[in-house]
Formats: C-alpha cells, structure tokens, sequence
C-alpha cells in the first residue's frame, strides 16, 4: 500500500494534459484547481477500483477485469458513462490486438531471415566440403589411370 496519501494521487502531467484536452485554447487553470482536479479524479479512481475489487472478489478472482470496472461504474450510477468506456476498451482492445499482430509478423519475419541465414551457412559449409572431396576424388582417378 502507498506509504503517504500523496502517493495515491495522479500523476500531475497526466492531469494537465487530460485538463488541457477538454479545455479550448487559451483557456487557463489555476494551480488551486488543477490541485483540486487531480485530488478529485484521484478519489474517483481510488473509489471505483474499491468497488470493481468488490466484484473480483465476489467472483473469488484476484484480478480485476473490465467487466467489474463497468459494474462498479453502474453500481456508482455513472451509467452515463458506460457506452464512452466501452468504446474505449474496443479501441484499446483493437489497438493492442493490432500491436501484437505486428510483434507477431516481426517475429516470424526474423525466425524467416534467420532460418535462411541458416539455411545459406548450410549450403556454403556443404559447398566447402564437396569441394575439399573433389580433389581426393580426381587423385583417386589419376591413379586408377597410372596403374592401368
């Protein structure tokens, strides 16, 4: 657990920039407020992850999930803003199913470039050897031609 209160707060950069985001330009906020702000959205976090934790625990899970997030959000009867997280959690969903899909392709890419590297060390190491057997090969057949 957090050893002071303060280490439960927000990030302030986060806050400024969320501030910043929902504010039109030239719009300015006081130290006081953005204080006040980041305090207030540190409670709600702080206030709905205790209740999503209700609901893993409930389901004797350990984790919490999303589906307790959006159930601790309705029992706090923010079902206003139900529909924009769950929009939210399809865009991350898609965006992290389209970051692995490219570490997947990175991936199989290498194992590609690596196994051709292989397959070209191979080839050169067969190369070599067939051409260290050719010269026996030759001496082998000047002396069948010498002894006959």
């Amino acid at each position: 657990m957090a050893e002071r209160p303060e280490d439960l707060n927000l990030p302030n950069a986060v806050i400024t920039r969320i501030i910043k985001e929902a504010l039109p330009d030239g719009v300015n906020v006081s130290k006081e407020a953005r204080r006040a702000i980041s305090q207030a959205a540190s409670v709600f976090v702080l206030y709905t992850t205790s209740c999503a934790n209700n609901f893993a625990m409930k389901a004797k899970r350990k984790t919490l999930n999303a589906g307790d997030v959006l159930a601790a959000m309705e029992e706090m009867e923010f079902e206003r803003f139900m529909e924009p997280l769950r929009e939210a959690l399809e865009v991350y969903k898609k965006g992290q199913k389209g970051k692995k899909e490219v570490s997947e392709q990175k991936r199989k890419d290498k194992e590609k470039k690596t196994d051709s590297e292989n397959d070209k060390s191979r080839e050169e190491e067969e190369e070599e050897e067939h051409m260290e057997e050719e010269p026996e090969a030759e001496n082998e057949v000047e002396e069948e031609e010498v002894e006959n």
